[in-house]
């Protein structure tokens, strides 16, 4: 492949992205990596799935251009999946080339059984796997380089005029406040994620943290607790309990001062039911 912007040729992939129940977990995450990306780079197209685009600030739009301006898509009709069978359609309606997969899995679609389609191992066997990379590669090149000649969509065989993109479309004051919103919600969405992905980070360096003698993750959070609890008036049920002073996560009990000089103390199973109705709140 050049390494040249210009001269590199792109391939959209069309094909399952989450995970299906008739598929193990990850299934079409492996078939990408191990069979679609090496057969479009061995092809010398440089291969774009719709996550690749979730970084741009028009999700769907970008996503529509890259489905009707790439050189070639790879469509991977495995699992029937609507969204894929959508974005076939909207590349057939103009009339722009699409080389057609499908694992031995998955029945034929009646609407597109006439169009060549490559089948490929749902297993990916690795004996098998190096044959079909060859083989979608072969059949990438040959329908890009046949896309003057052969029919690539129902548009061309009906011959019907192909849609066509005039120009640049604008969008009125209502659908620009619509989409700023949704672009808004999107990326607050991937905020929450990333924060979540970094809070299951900090919990885990938390976790390799803990003391071999603490016999339980959740006596480490108590311990954590009831640290910063120290000194300070507690109640249960309305009822002042009194002031922690001390606590024992070996023993399971928390030791509460109930007179101004500390000459009465109490202990409270940290298991019972009264330290769950513990709390700093007099009501």
């Amino acid at each position: 492949m050049e390494n040249s912007e210009e001269n590199i040729k792109t391939c959209f992939v069309m094909m399952p992205i989450s995970d299906s129940s008739e598929y193990e977990k990850g299934h079409f995450s492996r078939v990408y990596r191990y069979l679609i990306k090496p057969a479009c780079e061995k092809a010398g197209f440089f291969p774009i799935r719709a996550d690749d685009v979730a970084s741009s600030n028009h999700i769907v739009i970008d996503i529509l251009k890259k489905i009707i301006k790439s050189d070639i898509v790879l469509c991977d009709l495995s699992g029937r999946n609507p969204n894929v069978l959508y974005e076939l359609g909207l590349r057939q309606a103009f009339n722009k080339p699409a080389a057609l997969i499908k694992d031995d899995k998955t029945s034929d679609i009646f609407d597109i059984q006439g169009f060549r389609y490559f089948p490929y191992d749902h297993k990916l066997r690795i004996d098998n796997v190096k044959l079909e990379i060859d083989k979608i590669a072969k059949s990438l090149t040959d329908t890009y380089d046949k896309r003057e000649h052969d029919i690539n969509s129902i548009v061309q065989l009906l011959g019907v005029e192909p849609a066509k993109l005039e120009g640049t479309v604008q969008l009125s004051t209502e659908n620009s406040i619509l989409l700023e919103a949704i672009n808004g919600i999107t990326k607050r969405i991937g905020n929450i994620e990333r924060l979540n992905r970094n809070t299951s980070k900090k919990v885990r360096q938390i976790q390799r943290r803990i003391p071999d003698e603490m016999a339980s993750i959740s006596e480490y959070y108590k311990a954590s607790a009831l640290d910063q609890a120290i000194g300070k008036e507690f109640y249960a049920n309305g009822n002042t309990i009194g002031t922690l002073i001390d606590y024992s996560i070996e023993d399971k009990v928390t030791h509460f001062s109930l007179g101004g000089n500390g000459d009465e103390v109490t202990s409270i199973d940290i298991d019972s039911e009264l330290f769950r109705t513990i709390n700093q709140i007099p009501f």
